[in-house]
């Protein structure tokens, strides 16, 4: 792929006005199926306070106010984040980088991304930060695309990727190369185990995921453990790991 941050920013920038559209189609009328999912597995509740990361604009943050919950709708590109504004001012919108969320720690009961976690450039830092701001006990949920587990899906699915997304974005999208670096992205994304050990990595407990659509989508999920002792734990691995990067300086 070798895209620079801004290059991925700027790319959605062009699609914004039509992107829910071209999402519905090129999905074959799963996204809302994937959304829906989603939000269960969330279970927002009254009162709480969600995160929604690589939020677009502000469909899937619409569908989690449902119940009662407020949520901050958060995107890296600009222009995802005027149309999301356009279209639902009753909306908290927020431009910035998942690797360094804007906001305190232990801030939200939950934290979720879909379909945005590849377009970071640093994944792992991006999960760092999720688990930071999350308030002990919080929730994680990624719905994120996957590998089929059948050979003989991930050969049928991959040439999908190749040969009908293209034709499919042409005729929907109004930036085809947008479309492009989509599936060199699918292709390139770590399957369900690995995202998983990534998701366990950064101190997430209880990480879970199961397959949506035959394994096309998964749906990954992990808690900020609420053990003081096990925070800690976790807080004091991560200086080591940080102390231990720190290149030391010739005397």
């Amino acid at each position: 792929m070798n895209k620079q941050p801004g290059e991925v920013a700027d790319m959605f920038d062009g699609v914004a006005k039509h992107y829910d559209r071209t999402n519905n189609v090129l999905s074959a009328g799963n996204a809302p199926i994937w959304r829906f999912a989603t939000v269960r597995a969330i279970d927002p509740q009254p009162g709480e306070r969600i995160l929604d990361i690589a939020a677009g604009t502000g469909t899937s943050s619409v569908a989690l106010t449902k119940t009662g919950a407020t949520v901050v709708a958060f995107d890296f590109s600009p222009g995802m984040v005027a149309e999301g504004r356009r279209r639902h001012p009753e909306l908290e919108f927020i431009e910035g980088d998942a690797e360094h969320l804007p906001f305190g720690d232990d801030e939200f009961d939950a934290v979720t991304i879909s379909f945005g976690l590849r377009n970071i450039n640093d994944p792992k830092a991006a999960l760092a930060e999720m688990y930071r701001v999350l308030k002990p006990g919080g929730r994680l949920v990624i719905c994120e695309f996957s590998k089929p587990p059948r050979a003989v899906l991930r050969a049928g699915y991959n040439a999908y990727l190749s040969y009908v997304m293209p034709i499919v974005a042409g005729a929907t999208s109004s930036n085809t190369a947008a479309y492009d670096y989509l599936a060199e992205s699918i292709r390139a994304w770590p399957d369900q185990g690995e995202l998983s050990r990534w998701i366990r990595g950064v101190g997430f407990t209880r990480v879970a995921w199961r397959n949506l659509t035959a394994g096309v989508v998964a749906l990954h999920r992990g808690r900020k453990p609420e053990d003081a002792t096990v925070l800690a734990s976790v807080a004091k691995r991560k200086k080591s790991a940080t102390t231990r990067s720190i290149p030391v300086q010739a005397q």
